[in-house]
């Protein structure tokens, strides 16, 4: 064996497992130096055997490969053996450590007996066995204090015990260390890297650790020792990060005790950073952070590849793995750290680091613009909400994560969104426009959705963006609105071609307003939709919000324009009745013009509430007007009180009939109601300051009244006297030139604006001959006022020159 050549014993007289007898008269052992005198130090014990065997077999025992450091269940050299040391240990002496080397030399010798181990375990315990059996049981040996005090004495107190030397701990080797690392004893197998780093500086002049030197140069093996063994450790450490983070397993207990061994390590290290300098410190807390990024990453990258649904689902996929693991953090792992570490603050910052990376590699792509939204919904309000506003904030270390992504990408995405919609809503609006415009020449019963579809195209992206953020909500609304612009303007557009083409108007009355009252319809949502884009968007969409406004005004009074005057062409030859004798004594015109409306209302109801009050106000505004045309025209005139007193009084039937008409038709227009019983006062009262305070009450409640109408109501009352119409026409005047009646009153409040103006009349005051009519003539009252109508000139004769 060359161990014991080396130590000067010769193999010829080291017995061997299997060659010594059991029962010899001559003894084996006699042949070792040595042993001999130290048996006979050691004497007989009691019952006569000689101790000269068990001094040889404890001499035995030290050079037997039991003693080489090896023991079945117990590790070679392993902390805190007390002497005897193993045999590389009395080899090299106390308190020095074994290098990688000599674990060469061990790893050899374990490989030469390793065929012969279980062979020799068992003979020695034979051998032993069997020297106990001889030597008979322990004698039990007398204590000082017996041989000392006498019997029946109290025996004096012990004296006390010299304190012991403290025991010497033999430093572990380098492969001893790398076992503790392999076993995920962390935080003792850095205590010795501590320590053997420590021995390192120590060797090599006091200077600061650094990276290993050469090959050959002094303390590079051990240099290089320490630098492998932080490489194990780091790999066990970041190792254990990303376990711990995959879940708790069968083993969360030790998965909680190694995570504190990790803790414990950079607790330590941190410490030795702070004694090695900043140059040489190994920043192990940082490359731990660094480590639970990766993690995070991989987690988070493992997550969202299988999730359906496209970039939509991923996400939700990332949410629930977020949530997830940061419950992991904060029930098991961080409370197993350190308190002063931080760890639940460096696990978020690592998947907040790791999800800002997945999302910018998203951005950079080329996405639909679902994704996009989606993208952009996540990142605003979804993540800050369901993810962030699960977490204790105050854990981090400043309170605040940096944004997942840069107001340039956010800016960008938000740019290519409003693109999108402008150049996919615009080709939409124009389709949908189309494949309406299609039917509306149709026969058959068809209902147009148009309305809905616009509101259906434009309010899926003004509903989105708002919960995206404010800001992106106000430029979408102000896009869509610009797109909602120009749709009614093509929409007018095409609604005035409708109108105009003669074709049309050979199509079923009941079809031709029934696609009438369908494009009047659009109207009010079209219009309550421009009215919220402008609520929302920015200032400057005030001037789109204005011509969607116009465009839908302008159809709206078309389409009710096309249905009034349909109807009152049914209505006129009633209206012709009006004014006439027969009238006076019989309401069969009346009646005709009440009937006719009230069963054209039951078409006018299918219209939406805000278009149809509009159209029976025009309705009400346009039957009165109608029925005072022909009043102030003239065509009846009287000639005697009790003919001014049945017409005011058939007028006043007639305005109570026509106004329970209207509110039935739910009209709003009740300044309407007074128009003609104002005008029945006028004719029946006989003293002209009544007359005088009638026409002022005219005059201001209808604005648009002229002299020129008072002059034809007094005509038609037979008014002749050209004081007294002097004097009442006074009274128009004035109030004219004090209420400004020049200027035209609003569209829906003219009345009398609408009726033709009667030829000013010229009345005679003078006792003359026109002619050759006699004065008796001129006195007859439908000859006392002439109309004033200028004589053309003739081309042939031309005007004297006075």
């Amino acid at each position: 064996m060359p161990i014991l050549k080396s130590l000067g014993v010769a193999d010829s007289k080291v017995p061997r497992a299997g060659t010594l007898p059991l029962r010899s008269s001559r003894n084996p052992f006699e042949e070792i130096p040595g042993l001999e005198e130290e048996a006979g130090e050691l004497g007989t014990l009691p019952n006569g055997t000689s101790c000269h065997r068990r001094a040889t077999l404890e001499k035995l025992a030290g050079l037997s490969p039991f003693r080489l450091g090896w023991a079945p269940g117990r590790r070679a050299g392993s902390p805190g053996d007390g002497p005897p040391r193993s045999f590389l240990g009395r080899v090299l002496g106390p308190g020095l450590r074994r290098s990688s080397a000599d674990f060469g030399l061990l790893a050899r010798l374990q490989g030469t007996r390793a065929h012969g181990d279980e062979e020799a375990t068992g003979e020695a315990a034979r051998r032993l066995a069997f020297l106990r059996l001889g030597r008979g049981p322990k004698p039990r040996r007398a204590s000082l204090a017996e041989r000392v005090v006498p019997a029946g004495e109290a025996a004096p107190e012990p004296p006390p015990k010299a304190p012991e030397p403290p025991k010497m701990k033999e430093p572990l080797s380098v492969l001893e260390i790398l076992s503790l690392i392999q076993q995920r004893e962390l935080a003792r197998a850095d205590e010795h890297i501590l320590e053997l780093e420590a021995e390192e500086l120590a060797s090599s002049g006091g200077g600061a650790p650094g990276p290993p030197v050469a090959e050959g140069a002094s303390g590079g093996r051990r240099a290089r020792d320490v630098a492998l063994l932080y490489e194990a450790l780091q790999r066990e450490l970041w190792a254990l990060v990303r376990e711990t983070l995959a879940g708790p397993g069968p083993g969360a207990g030790a998965g909680a005790g190694a995570v504190a061994q990790l803790g414990q390590v950079l607790v330590q290290e941190e410490a030795a950073d702070g004694r090695r300098g900043p140059g040489a410190a190994r920043k192990l807390r940082a490359r731990w952070a660094e480590a639970v990024a990766r993690a995070a990453r991989e987690r988070l990258e493992a997550a969202a590849p299988g999730a359906p649904g496209g970039l939509a689902g991923q996400l939700e996929a990332l949410r629930a793995r977020l949530l997830e693991d940061m419950a992991v953090v904060r029930g098991r792992l961080a409370p197993a750290y350190p308190a002063g570490l931080g760890a639940f603050g460096v696990y978020l910052r690592g998947y907040h680091g790791a999800l800002a990376e997945w999302l910018g590699t998203s951005a950079r792509r080329r996405l639909p613009l679902a994704d996009r939204y989606a993208l952009l919904h996540w990142h605003n309000q979804v993540y800050p909400r369901e993810v962030l506003g699960l977490v204790d904030m105050v854990a981090l270390e400043n309170g605040e994560l940096g944004p997942l992504l840069s107001p340039g990408t956010l800016r960008g995405l938000e740019d290519e969104c409003v693109t999108d919609v402008k150049a996919q809503t615009r080709a939409a609006l124009l389709r949908v426009l189309q494949e309406d415009e299609e039917h509306w020449a149709d026969v058959e019963d068809w209902s147009s959705s148009l309305a809905q579809d616009v509101c259906e195209l434009l309010e899926e992206h003004t509903e989105r963006a708002p919960r995206i953020s404010q800001e992106f909500g106000e430029r979408m609304a102000h896009c869509c609105l610009g797109g909602l612009a120009e749709f009614l303007q093509s929409f007018q557009q095409r609604v005035e071609r409708f109108h105009e083409n003669p074709g049309i108007r050979e199509l079923p009355s009941d079809t031709y307003i029934s696609r009438t009252i369908s494009l009047v319809n659009c109207g009010p949502p079209l219009r309550a939709l421009a009215e919220r884009l402008a609520r929302v968007g920015p200032p400057e969409s005030e001037p789109a919000r204005e011509a969607s406004a116009s465009s839908l005004d302008r159809v709206t009074r078309l389409c009710h324009r096309v249905l009034a005057d349909m109807l009152f062409q049914e209505l006129q030859p009633y209206f012709d009745k009006l004014m006439r004798r027969k009238w006076l004594s019989s309401p069969e015109a009346l009646d005709g013009i009440v009937g006719t409306l009230g069963a054209q209302a039951l078409a006018l109801r299918r219209m939406q509430d805000e278009p149809y009050q509009a159209l029976v106000a025009e309705l009400h505004r346009r039957a009165l007007v109608e029925y005072v045309r022909p009043l102030l025209r003239g065509r009846l005139h009287c000639r005697s009180a009790r003919t001014r007193s049945r017409m005011a009084g058939r007028l006043r039937e007639d305005a109570a009939q026509l106004q329970r008409l209207f509110r039935r038709l739910e009209s709003q227009a009740s300044w309407l109601d007074a128009v003609v019983p104002h005008l029945a006062e006028v004719l029946q009262l006989e003293d002209t300051p009544s007359i005088q305070v009638e026409v002022g009450v005219l005059v201001r409640d209808y604005p648009d009244i002229r002299r020129k109408h008072v002059a034809a109501l007094l005509d038609v009352r037979g008014l002749h006297n050209t004081a007294t119409r002097q004097e009442i026409l006074a009274v128009a005047r004035d109030l004219e030139l004090s209420e400004g009646g020049a200027l035209s009153p609003p569209r829906d409040r003219a009345f009398f604006s609408d009726i033709p103006v009667p030829r000013p009349s010229f009345c005679l005051s003078l006792p003359l001959f026109v002619g050759r009519l006699p004065l008796s003539r001129l006195a007859r009252p439908s000859l006392a006022c002439l109309p004033l109508r200028p004589r053309p000139l003739s081309p042939s004769r031309p005007r004297a020159q006075r």
